[in-house]
């Protein structure tokens, strides 16, 4: 019955001794030389149960001898011995690199000396000292800022949630602080409405308070004015009656109306000049009997008809209040009374109790 025998080693020029020493001190004295020409000059076949593909037949994989696996691990642990050693070397020589974080991120870093075991690359203290005081101080307090401290935040997790309410807090107090505005503007406006309002209605009774004060001025003054002109203007007789007024239509006037007004009083009463003027004509006028005409120093003429008598003169100068005549009922009358017409400078006939009531007369 055949038997797969062990596979032979791989020869060696050191021999079976030789090589394990010499690969201990080559991957001790490795990390700073680096390889050497010497280290090249020879490979090591170290086949594995994993490296060593099956084969049919009697071949098998050699078992490693001293319990040592002669793998390209030890070879790679070297390898990154040395590139580590190497690179510390290059940085420990070149200059150091300044580093800058935008502002929005460096704000928000916490402080570098409140991490634990970071302090000493601040302060003066010993590697030990911060080594203390770090082993002290629990890895939970990183990023709590003194003031968090002081008010008794220990816990990073505790410090966060105390800055999110704190944050909620001012976004809050902010909302109440615009919606007080609100209200305090909206108040203003309200008030300043309701001032204006008033305002208004203050001016607006004042103007009404001057416009009635105004208005009572003025009918003051036309009522001083019409008594001034009432103490120069007199009515014309006393005892009267007024029975017909202007413009009365009838038949009984030849021009188809009554061109005057008629004061009936009994026959002698006494006719009074209305105002200052000149006595133009007295006498007898066919329909108007006996009549006397009065010019004012406007031109105004006052005509006095139906007169019983006359006790003035042409180009007379008469004064109001003055008699010139007497009531009577000559000419185309129906009984004693005194008829008056006003005509003004042109000659149109006007009404006779109009113009009295403009002089501050009654009638």
């Amino acid at each position: 019955m055949a038997s797969n025998k062990p596979a032979p080693e791989a020869p060696s020029r050191f021999g079976s001794d030789f090589t394990t020493e010499y690969r201990t001190e080559t991957v001790a004295d490795f990390g700073t030389e680096g390889f050497g020409e010497t280290d090249r000059a020879w490979e090591e076949w170290n086949p594995t149960e994993d490296s060593v593909r099956p084969v049919r037949g009697r071949h098998r994989v050699a078992k490693q001898r001293n319990g040592l696996a002669r793998s390209s691990t030890v070879l790679g642990v070297g390898v990154i011995a040395a590139v580590g050693a190497g690179g510390m070397a290059t940085a420990q020589s070149k200059p150091p690199v300044s580093i800058s974080l935008p502002d929005s991120i460096a704000d928000n870093l916490p402080d570098a000396k409140s991490l634990p075991g970071v302090s000493a690359f601040f302060s003066g203290e010993s590697a030990d000292q911060a080594d203390a005081r770090a082993a002290v101080a629990p890895l939970t307090s990183a990023g709590i800022t003194t003031a968090e401290a002081e008010q008794g935040a220990t816990d990073a997790g505790e410090a966060l949630r105390a800055r999110i309410l704190q944050q909620a807090e001012q976004q809050q107090n902010a909302a109440d602080s615009e919606a007080k505005e609100a209200e305090e503007k909206a108040a203003a406006e309200k008030a300043a409405a309701e001032a204006k309002k008033k305002q208004d209605a203050a001016e607006a009774k004042v103007t009404a308070e001057k416009k009635k004060a105004e208005e009572e001025a003025k009918a003051k003054a036309e009522a001083a004015r019409l008594a001034k002109l009432a103490a120069s203007y007199a009515i014309p007789t006393s005892s009267y009656t007024i029975t017909s007024t202007f413009g009365e239509a009838g038949s009984m006037w030849s021009s188809g109306y009554h061109t005057g007004l008629d004061f009936a009083a009994p026959t002698g009463t006494p006719i009074k000049a209305i105002h200052t003027g000149t006595i133009k004509s007295a006498g007898w006028s066919g329909s108007y009997g006996y009549r006397t005409v009065l010019e004012l120093e406007d031109g105004t003429e006052l005509w006095f008809c139906h007169q019983s008598s006359i006790d003035v003169t042409v180009g007379q100068k008469v004064t109001t209040g003055e008699t010139i005549g007497r009531v009577g009922a000559t000419g185309n009358v129906t009984g004693p009374h005194l008829h008056l017409e006003v005509h003004t400078p042109d000659g149109t006939g006007i009404d006779p109790m109009t113009w009295l009531r403009d002089k501050g007369l009654t009638v």
